[in-house]
């Protein structure tokens, strides 16, 4: 998902968890660390989180899901 998005794992972290604020604020961490922070904590993943075949995004505001749709109405 996170590729298909074309952002990093940390834009998909949801700063204003406890957890995030206990343990990973102010930390730069690898890609890969990112990773294995949401898979550890999946609350830490910001959603909704829209896939198609070949994209994906974090659908908050609800305009970025209609730009992913409009996109993939496009392609068809």
């Amino acid at each position: 998902l996170i590729q298909k998005s074309g952002s990093t794992a940390r834009d998909f972290i949801r700063t204003q968890e406890d957890d995030f604020k206990l343990h990973y604020k102010g930390k730069d961490l690898s890609e890969k660390d990112w990773i294995d922070a949401i898979v550890s904590n999946p609350k830490l993943l910001k959603r909704p989180v829209v896939e198609t075949d070949d994209a994906a995004v974090w659908a908050d505001p609800p305009e970025k899901l209609l730009t992913l749709l409009h996109k993939k109405q496009l392609e068809s």
